[in-house]
């Protein structure tokens, strides 16, 4: 090598030093905050994880007088009582000190501004304030405290506005209320406390993430970009982490916890206190999430709801006191199936009380009255004995056969044959009985009226499991007319598909609800017809199926939908809704659709031995394994499933319309129990057809003879 060259590779390798000595300066380079207000702050938190320098100096007017000319400041709020007035002088202080500075929970106002709680208001984007934050975007700070002040040009507003991610029809018709706005050019004023949003857990994170680190910017004088934003509940792995062979059982074991930390289990202890206080007549069942220290009931007293989609201003998320028949029923199943499969006798025993309280509670008066028509319905719930849902009896049903055959326990055979044939015998000429029956109608009407009837309602959610309990009914007695009422039902609703078709809060879910009649007929009746409705059906759900496994929300025709996309801001939060509001939005429901889709895939898989079935639910597997709840903070969640998931932002956010039902309800029954009870299924590598192909249902029975010459 010759001196000069080696003398231009020292002044080349000098010179690199160099630039990577001002980098890493610039890189590591410690900013200092100064602030008032609590320690124990979120955002305060993620700054120092940053490797902020934070200086605490007391009260808002000790911050603004002890930092030095130009330093970024926060004033932070005492949510909910105490917030944070910025006098005229502490402005001219920030001001001639060049200070910047970001107040919040904070007002202008020397008198008491008024403190109001948000309901089904929103965060409204109202300027362009970075690529994430768009004019009309969407964010949600729950149902916390925000002052009521008068702001010029607000950057972002609090409004009832309807749309997914973005505000479908602006700000019509709606009222807002400034949450973020700059009376000065240094100055960032909140009218709510968004410092604390992993307590308050406010979604979507990807756009608070944006905001903050807008906002530490411009505090700053320098872009701010942070690694990873704290949150105290977060799905159980990234959508392209890699799984561990015990992911799905793990998931079996934390989805049962669950259920012992919400306590949702009553006991006695609580009972009047809580459950008395809140169910009331079972229309507004909402109440505070019971403390973490009430005691577990054992099954005897039945099993609450779940929670409703509010979170309030302390960061606790609201329960729904309500005792239903159909989550008694299909807990039942999941307490079973998880103590067979994780060899916990407790679990089995809650299982078998639960049953006992199905068929206790949810059967009396006529119900139990071998004389009166309804005899053998299970009622919807406590609050309304009177009124009978098909869907919610197939649920019922179905968890206690499955219970009672892995308990080996054949003191329900009779009642769940009863609940069975009273279900059919109100059942019309062409296997439909339609959304909803109630009592006085029946004994008013009588049984030969309704089966009698032409009614013909190609509507899977009300109908389509009630005809999966008459085939599983026809394969354990071989009764046909049982066969033939499903077939005569199944047949015309798949002539119907999709034009005919009605369809609740999206047609997913009626898609998902079709597949397990089809795969259960399919079983009894192997006919290439069958098999041919069954494989297009199953066809039909996955063409919404993502590379995660999600499946994807899809709504309807308008005319056939009974809650559809909110046709305007003042609409919002007012009843039932989608979670989306176009097509193509991507969220799965977990409530509607991705559960009762992953049980009845499962049982098509099995029925035809279909690869790209199984393969499809094997998807949804790892999918609901991936997304299912987390948190070491909100104890009552760790181990749910949301009712809803963004599948792009891998986060829990959807529209919030759906009154009590929006995008973080959970529920013991529908959600948690079919999901869970599905995974053990395939971590046992069965269905549900196979394992209770030695049920004793129907098996010397007198029912029929009983129930169906009356």
């Amino acid at each position: 090598m010759n001196i000069t060259t080696h003398s231009s590779h020292k002044l080349i390798i000098a010179a690199v030093a160099f630039v990577f000595m001002l980098l890493s300066a610039s890189c590591g380079r410690k900013d200092t905050v100064y602030y008032s207000g609590s320690d124990d702050n979120d955002l305060l938190g993620l700054l120092a994880d940053e490797g902020f320098r934070l200086k605490g100096c007391g009260d808002a007017r000790s911050a603004l007088d002890n930092a030095p000319e130009g330093a970024a400041v926060l004033l932070l709020g005492s949510y909910p009582d105490g917030i944070l007035h910025l006098s005229p002088t502490m402005l001219e202080t920030a001001k001639a000190k060049r200070l910047r500075v970001f107040a919040d929970f904070a007002c202008l106002t020397d008198t008491a501004p008024t403190i109001d709680t948000i309901a089904y208001e929103r965060v409204v984007v109202i300027d362009s304030l970075c690529p994430e934050l768009q004019p009309m975007d969407l964010l949600s700070i729950n149902r916390g405290w925000y002052a009521r002040e008068e702001a010029d040009n607000p950057l972002m507003v609090i409004a009832r506005v309807a749309g997914f991610d973005t505000a479908a029809y602006g700000l019509e018709n709606t009222t807002t209320s400034p949450l973020v706005y700059k009376p000065e050019e240094n100055i960032w004023v909140s009218t709510s406390n968004l410092s604390d949003f992993a307590r308050l857990r406010y979604v979507p994170e990807f756009r608070w993430k944006a905001f903050w680190e807008l906002v530490m910017s411009d505090l700053t004088g320098h872009k701010v970009v942070f690694g990873s934003m704290p949150s105290y509940v977060h799905p159980a792995y990234g959508r392209d982490e890699a799984l561990p062979d015990s992911a799905r059982l793990a998931s079996v074991r934390k989805g049962v916890e669950w259920f012992f930390n919400g306590h949702f289990l009553i006991d006695s202890t609580w009972t009047d206190e809580w459950l008395g206080k809140y169910q009331g007549d079972g229309l507004n069942p909402f109440g505070p999430a019971l403390p973490d220290s009430v005691k577990d009931g054992d099954g005897t007293l039945g099993l609450l709801e779940g929670h409703c989609s509010a979170i309030d201003g302390t960061g606790r998320q609201a329960y729904r006191y309500w005792m239903r028949d159909d989550v008694q029923g299909e807990a039942s199943m999941t307490f079973a199936i998880a103590g067979e499969l994780l060899g916990n006798e407790h679990y089995k025993k809650i299982a078998e009380n639960l049953t006992d309280f199905s068929f206790d509670a949810f059967r009396q008066g006529p119900r139990d009255d071998p004389e009166s028509p309804t005899f053998g319905l299970l009622s919807w719930s406590l609050t309304h004995p009177h009124v009978y849902y098909g869907d919610d009896n197939a649920r019922s049903i179905l968890g206690s056969a499955l219970a009672a055959d892995i308990l080996k326990n054949s003191k329900w055979d009779e009642k769940i044959t009863e609940a069975i044939l009273a279900n059919y015998r109100t059942t019309g000429r062409f296997g439909f009985r339609g959304e909803r029956l109630e009592e006085d109608d029946i004994q008013k009407n009588g049984l030969k009226y309704y089966q009698e009837r032409e009614l013909v309602n190609p509507h899977p959610h009300f109908e389509s499991w009630m005809w999966a309990c008459y085939l599983w009914l026809y394969r354990q007695t071989g009764y046909e007319p049982l066969l033939k009422t499903a077939e005569e039902g199944i047949s015309r609703t798949m002539a119907a598909y999709p034009a005919e078709w009605g369809w609740t809060n999206g047609l997913q879910q009626e898609k998902a609800r079709m597949i397990l009649p089809l795969a259960w007929l399919y079983r009894v009746s192997p006919t290439d017809e069958h098999k041919k409705w069954l494989t297009d059906m199953t066809a039909e759900l996955l063409k919404n199926q993502d590379a995660s496994g999600a499946i994807r929300e899809e709504l309807g025709d308008p005319a056939k939908g009974m809650f559809g996309r909110i046709k305007s801001n003042d609409a919002y939060g007012t009843g039932e809704a989608p979670l989306i509001f176009d097509n193509g939005d991507p969220i799965a429901d977990m409530l509607y659709t991705c559960n009762f889709a992953f049980f009845s895939l499962n049982e098509a898989a099995h029925a035809t031995g279909d690869k790209e079935i199984a393969a499809a639910t094997e998807k949804l597997s790892e999918f609901l394994t991936r997304i299912q709840a987390r948190s070491e903070n909100v104890k009552n969640v760790d181990g749910a499933w949301f009712r809803a998931f963004n599948y792009r932002n891998w986060d829990y956010w959807a529209s919030d319309a759906d009154a009590g039902w929006g995008r973080i309800s959970t529920l013991t029954g529908w959600i948690q129990s079919w999901i869970v009870t599905t995974q053990a299924l395939m971590e046992m590598n069965t269905s549900y057809w196979d394992l209770t192909s030695d049920s004793s249902v129907g098996k010397n029975s007198t029912a029929f003879d009983r129930m169906l010459k009356k």
